[in-house]
C-alpha cells in the first residue's frame, strides 16, 4: 500500500474517531440536556393551575411591518397535560370534548375539535410504535389537556367575535370526514358575518380547509386568516448531525428554514419576511405537520412561547382581506399531518403546486446521490420484496457502475506492487536528495504507466455512497421497520444482537451499561463487516512505519464496534462491498502479476512468523 493510499485511510480512520469521540461527549450530553429541559418543562406543566378557557384571540392590532399580532396567534396558552403525574391519558382527553367530527381515511384515524375547529387528534393506521405489529399505531396530534399536546388550527382576527380558538363552530348531523364526504362547518359572528367551513381529506395525508365568508352586515369588514401548528414537548428521537427536527418550512427569498428545537429555545423567535406562496411547519423524524397559505401573501413565523405552557409554534398571518357588506370571500389552506413518504411528499409538490415541498425531507448536502440511490433501492424492492436484497443488489450495480475506475486504479496499484524494487533501487540510489528522488520516480511512474493516487479512487467513491445510504436508511420512513431475514426485523436499526451475551443465550443486556452501553451491542453483521475489512486490510504489504502499521491493525476493531451502533442495513452494505472488493481487487492484483499479501499478512500475525522486510 503506497502512501497516498496509508495517508487516506489514515485520515478516514481519524475523522471517524473525531466523529465517535463528538457523539460520547458532545451529543450524548446534548441528549441529556434535551431530556432534562422536557422533563423540567413537564415540572412546570404540573404546578401550573389548568386554566377553564382555552386560547383567546384577540383583536389584531397593527404593528411594525413584518409583524404577527402575537396575542392572536399565541393568546394566553391552555395549561396542557404532562405525561406524569396528574395528566389525563390521551383517550380521556380526546372524550372530554365531546363534539367531535370524526376522520377515518386509509391512513389517518381520529376526530376534529369543534372548539376551534382544531385539529387534535390524529393517529397513523400504518405505522406501529415498535417492530412488533400488535403494538399500538402511531399517535401524531394529541389534545391540549392531555400528555403530549400537539395541534393545529386555522381561524381569524380582525374583528370582536372573529372565529378563533374558543370559537364554537356547528356541524349537520353525525358527519364523519372521509375520502369520498367532506364535512361543513357553520360558525356566525357579529356583525353580521357568516363562515362556512369546507374539510376534505385525501386519501394520505392531506387536508383542505375552504371558507367562504358572507357578510350579512351594513357595512365593510376587514379580516386576517391564520394558521398554527403547535407542540409542546420535543421528540424522543437522540439529536443526530445527519438530521433535521424541529421548525422548518420554505416562504419567501429566505427559501427553506430549518430551526432546531434548542435553537428556538435560544432565539425566542425568528420572523422571515413575507411571502405569497410555500408552507411551514413542524418535523420529527419520519413524521411532519405543515400549513400551506394558498392564493394571499402572508407572514410566516416560528416561535417558542414561555407563557403560560412552553410550546414551540410555526404560524401565519395574511394580509387583511375586506369583504364589502352583501359580498363574500373565500379563503383557502391546506395542512399536511402525517407520514414524510417519498412518493406522496413529491406527489403533493406536483399536484399541489406546493413549493420545494420535498425539502420536508432531510436529504441532507448528497442530495443529488441520496434521493436517486433511494429511488433505486425503493424500485429493486418493489422487484424482489426486501429492502435488504434491494441494497444487496444495488451494491452490485454500484460496482459495476464504478468498474472501469475502479479497475484501472486496483491495476495501478498491481503495478505499483510490481514496481516496487525498482522503486527501493531509486531510494537507495539517491539517499537524502529527495528532489532527485521525486524526478526519478515520476519517470518511473510514467513509464510504468502507474497513477500513483489511483488507489485512492475506489475508498473515495465510497465515501459518498456511504453516507448517501446513512442518509436514506436513516432519515426515509420507508426503510423503518424494513425487515431483512433472520433476527434483523428492521434495516434502519442496528443489529439487535451481542457478542457480550452470547447473542441473547445470556440474560443480560449490554446495552444498561451506561455511556459505552450502545458499543457493547456488537452484533453478528458488526463482526462480519469487521471480518471482511480486516481481510481487505491484509491483501496489502504492511506499513513500514510501525505507528501507521498499529493504526491498520486496530482499524478494524474500532470500525466494528464503531458501526455496531449504526443502522443494521448500512453494516450490510459494508461488509458485502468489502466482499465484493475483496474478490475484485484479488483477480485484478492476479492479472496484473502482483502478489496478494493476504495469507503471508495472516500466517505472519497469527502463526507468529517474522514477516518480510517492506519496501519502503
Amino acid at each position: 500500500m503506497d502512501n497516498n493510499n496509508r495517508n487516506l485511510f489514515l485520515t478516514i480512520a481519524l475523522s471517524v474517531l473525531i466523529l465517535t469521540l463528538w457523539q460520547i461527549f458532545y451529543v450524548n450530553p446534548q441528549i441529556e440536556a434535551e431530556r432534562q429541559a422536557q422533563i423540567e418543562q413537564q415540572a412546570q406543566i404540573e404546578v401550573q393551575a389548568p386554566e377553564a378557557a382555552e386560547d383567546t384571540a384577540a383583536p389584531a392590532t397593527s404593528g411594525a411591518e413584518g409583524d404577527i399580532p402575537q396575542a392572536t396567534v399565541s393568546g394566553s396558552a391552555p395549561e396542557a397535560g404532562a405525561a406524569g403525574a396528574g395528566a389525563a391519558d390521551r383517550d380521556t382527553a380526546v372524550a372530554a370534548a365531546e363534539r367531535r367530527v370524526p376522520i377515518e381515511t386509509p391512513t389517518l384515524t381520529g376526530s376534529i375539535n369543534l372548539t376551534g375547529a382544531r385539529f387534535d387528534d390524529l393517529s397513523l393506521k400504518n405505522y406501529h410504535v415498535e417492530v412488533d405489529e400488535d403494538s399500538p399505531i402511531v399517535d401524531l396530534l394529541s389534545p391540549v389537556t392531555g400528555p403530549d399536546p400537539y395541534f393545529a388550527e386555522f381561524g381569524y382576527t380582525g374583528i370582536d367575535g372573529a372565529p378563533g380558538p374558543t370559537a364554537e363552530w356547528q356541524v349537520d348531523g353525525n358527519a364523519v370526514l372521509t375520502p369520498d364526504s367532506p364535512v361543513t362547518l357553520t360558525y356566525s359572528a357579529p356583525n353580521g358575518l357568516d363562515f362556512t367551513r369546507r374539510i376534505a381529506v385525501d386519501d394520505n395525508y392531506m387536508f383542505s380547509i375552504t371558507d367562504e365568508i358572507a357578510n350579512a352586515g351594513t357595512g365593510a369588514v376587514a379580516l386576517q386568516n391564520y394558521g398554527r401548528t403547535t407542540r409542546y414537548t420535543i421528540p424522543a428521537t437522540p439529536p443526530i448531525f445527519i438530521l433535521h427536527e424541529g421548525m422548518i418550512g420554505v416562504t419567501g427569498e429566505e427559501g427553506l428554514t430549518e430551526l432546531t428545537f434548542g435553537e428556538m429555545r435560544d432565539d425566542g423567535q425568528v420572523v422571515p419576511g413575507k411571502s405569497s406562496d410555500g408552507w411551514l411547519g413542524i418535523t420529527d423524524k419520519y413524521w411532519a405537520t405543515a400549513i400551506v397559505p394558498r392564493n394571499t401573501t402572508y407572514q410566516p413565523r416560528y416561535s417558542f412561547f414561555t407563557d403560560g405552557s412552553s410550546r414551540y409554534q410555526a404560524d401565519f398571518l395574511s394580509d387583511a382581506v375586506t369583504i364589502n357588506a352583501g359580498q363574500s370571500a373565500t379563503v383557502e389552506n391546506l395542512f399536511f399531518a402525517g407520514a414524510k413518504k417519498t412518493r406522496i411528499i413529491d406527489a403533493y409538490e406536483a399536484d399541489r403546486d406546493i413549493r420545494q415541498f420535498e425539502l420536508m425531507i432531510d436529504w441532507g448536502w448528497f442530495h443529488f446521490i441520496t434521493k436517486p440511490l433511494f429511488h433505486l433501492l425503493y424500485w429493486l424492492n418493489s422487484v424482489f420484496g426486501n429492502f435488504g436484497v434491494a441494497i444487496l443488489i444495488a451494491t452490485v450495480l454500484i460496482k459495476l457502475v464504478f468498474f472501469p475506475l475502479a479497475n484501472k486504479s486496483y491495476a495501478s496499484m498491481a503495478r505499483m506492487k510490481v514496481v516496487q524494487p525498482k522503486m527501493q533501487e531509486i531510494k537507495e540510489r539517491y539517499g537524502d536528495d529527495r528532489e532527485k528522488m521525486q524526478k526519478a520516480m515520476m519517470e518511473l511512474y510514467k513509464k510504468e504507466k502507474i497513477n500513483p493516487i489511483a488507489g485512492c479512487w475506489p475508498v473515495l467513491i465510497q465515501i459518498p455512497v456511504f453516507f448517501a445510504l446513512y442518509k436514506v436508511l436513516y432519515v426515509t420512513i420507508e426503510m423503518r421497520h424494513a425487515p431483512f431475514f433472520g433476527w434483523i426485523r428492521d434495516l434502519s436499526a442496528p443489529d439487535p444482537t451481542s457478542i457480550f451475551n452470547l447473542f441473547g443465550l445470556l440474560p443480560y443486556d449490554p446495552s444498561a451499561v451506561p455511556l459505552f452501553g450502545a458499543f457493547l451491542m456488537l452484533g453478528v453483521w458488526p463482526l462480519i463487516m469487521g471480518v471482511t475489512m480486516f481481510v481487505q486490510m491484509q491483501m496489502n504489504p504492511p506499513p513500514p512505519d510501525p505507528t501507521t502499521a498499529m493504526i491498520f491493525k486496530w482499524m478494524p476493531v474500532v470500525f466494528t464496534f464503531m458501526l455496531a451502533t449504526f443502522p443494521a442495513g448500512l453494516v450490510i452494505y459494508w461488509a458485502w462491498n468489502n466482499f465484493l472488493s475483496i474478490i475484485q481487487q484479488g483477480v485484478i492484483m492476479k492479472r496484473n502479476g502482483a502478489k496478494i499479501e493476504l495469507w503471508d499478512n495472516l500466517r505472519n500475525l497469527f502463526g507468529g512468523g517474522k514477516a518480510d522486510k517492506p519496501a519502503e
